[in-house]
């Protein structure tokens, strides 16, 4: 019953279109710079992903397809891990999002005879934020976050630290089908008729404070404001993702 629901819901224009701006938080138009200057950078590895290169489907909400222009996709949680922080180390914080997301004309999302075109002013879009990882911790193993998708949202799934509402929460507040609160990881589902690339962030942050004092359904935005002056460090992995064929050619795999 719920994959009908996704798949009636992915089908229709309401996809993604619409924030209910009174529930949602202010958008970052781009992610700070977290750690100082200078500082130590974590290596960051995200298993199946090279930097720069095609995330796989199987760690996407949704995929091209011929009918409809979309699929739904697995929307499994990658395996994630990252190199140690330096002295002083008591806690990380796993933050994966898209640089990419349209910050208006939402309404133009996966709607036919529209495009939305690289002048499309952009915001972050928060998929994963998981904080308060024990500093003993340096992987976030595959599917900790995510072993598929669930209509209205996943409840608290996180077992390493404490996970924020993503990004989804918001896009689908408008939307009966699916509207809810998304815990944890949900994946890709870029427009399929964006000109642009969307490149997806896998970073990793290691904090002075064992904890972000952060608690119930918080929000990315809420983690970053948070994290502001506790970073000692740093890295990340990039991936990207397109479910528009034309922009999809021009991917590495």
């Amino acid at each position: 019953m719920y994959f009908r629901a996704l798949v009636v819901a992915l089908a229709s224009a309401a996809l993604l279109t619409g924030l209910a701006q009174a529930q949602a938080p202010t958008p970052l138009k781009s992610m700070p710079v977290l750690a100082p200057a200078g500082s130590h950078k974590l290596r960051v590895r995200v298993d199946s992903i090279k930097n720069g290169h095609m995330i796989p489907s199987e760690y996407a909400f949704c995929m091209a397809a011929p009918q409809n222009h979309m699929a739904l996709s697995a929307d499994k949680s990658p395996r994630i891990a990252w190199s140690r922080g330096p002295a002083g180390t008591k806690s990380y914080v796993v933050i994966v999002y898209d640089t990419d997301s349209p910050a208006e004309h939402r309404e133009l999302m996966n709607k036919e005879g529209a495009t939305l075109t690289a002048a499309v002013a952009r915001k972050i879009f928060f998929h994963m934020v998981v904080v308060d990882i024990p500093a003993k911790v340096t992987v976030l193993p595959e599917g900790a976050e995510s072993e598929g998708r669930v209509a209205h949202g996943k409840p608290e799934p996180s077992k390493i630290g404490m996970s924020a509402a993503n990004g989804y929460t918001q896009a689908f507040a408008a939307n009966d089908a699916m509207k809810g609160t998304y815990h944890g990881y949900d994946g890709p589902c870029s427009p399929w008729n964006d000109e642009n690339v969307h490149h997806y962030h896998f970073t990793v942050y290691a904090l002075s404070v064992p904890s972000l004092g952060l608690s119930g359904d918080f929000s990315g935005e809420a983690a970053v404001a948070a994290m502001q002056g506790k970073v000692l460090a740093q890295g990340e992995l990039l991936g990207v993702y397109s479910t528009n064929p034309a922009v999809m050619a021009k991917l590495k795999k």
